[in-house]
């Protein structure tokens, strides 16, 4: 009998050791991805690869354009803008603006147009972590990605990995292939203007585009305008 009582417990043992050794091989493995990316630029992420395919049964050529700057070489009107319009307290938080998340909870309460309350580090995040959708497993995947980044990276690098892997066109990724296709010229020298507006799309650069603005674009560009002169000079 007592052999018998025992099997149970060690099977719960077993199961415990695979467990445990599991979750340090994931803290590892992601510890060191996440450390990696703060040196090396991410070639390509999950939603560049769900784009082709969605190209390729659609009967189009399989298309990514994208071009990195470094932070030094992005324009201080376009981290300016992308921060005005994406998360105004960018520079305070760490990782998560709580306030804005309970806002936009109480507008999606409200009105059928979803407002989301995703901070840069967390769109950051997902778009170089994790696969595209929404769901319980990947938010909170989201949130641990979130902390790393935060912890390992800084706030330069989040900015200069957001603005290069985000997507900003059918097939086109970060603000240099955007800058060149809509304006002619590098994300270098785009003048606040032409940042705001470039940024006032990316919700959905699919529906919106910077060369042919509608007046909903032209308003966001405005608010985006005025949030950039009370934020000031950022620090890089």
């Amino acid at each position: 009998m007592r052999a018998n009582k025992s099997k149970p417990a060690k099977g719960l043992n077993l199961i415990g050791r695979l467990l445990l050794k599991f979750c340090l091989w994931f803290l590892g493995l992601t510890f060191f991805w996440v450390l990696a990316f703060r040196f090396i630029n991410p070639p390509i992420t999950f939603l560049m690869v769900q784009r082709g395919f969605e190209r390729k049964t659609e009967g189009k050529n399989w298309k990514i354009e994208k071009e990195w700057l470094n932070s030094n070489e992005l324009s201080d009107n376009l981290k300016k803008a992308a921060v005005a319009a994406e998360d105004v307290n960018f520079l305070k938080h760490w990782g998560f603006d709580f306030k804005a998340m309970e806002l936009a909870f109480e507008k999606n309460q409200k009105s059928k147009r979803i407002v989301g309350g995703s901070t840069i580090s967390q769109q950051t995040a997902k778009n170089v972590f994790l696969w595209p959708g929404r769901s319980y497993i990947r938010k909170g995947f989201e949130v641990y990605f979130t902390t790393l980044i935060e912890l390992l990276w800084g706030k330069e690098r989040i900015l200069e990995v957001y603005l290069n892997v985000i997507e900003t066109g059918d097939g086109m990724y970060g603000a240099e292939a955007a800058s060149q296709k809509y304006f002619m010229k590098s994300a270098k020298r785009l003048s606040r203007g032409q940042a705001a507006l470039l940024v006032a799309v990316l919700p959905n650069p699919l529906r919106w585009s910077p060369a042919k603005p509608s007046r909903y674009i032209y308003y966001k560009q405005g608010l985006i305008l005025r949030n950039m002169r009370r934020i000031g000079k950022l620090p890089f």
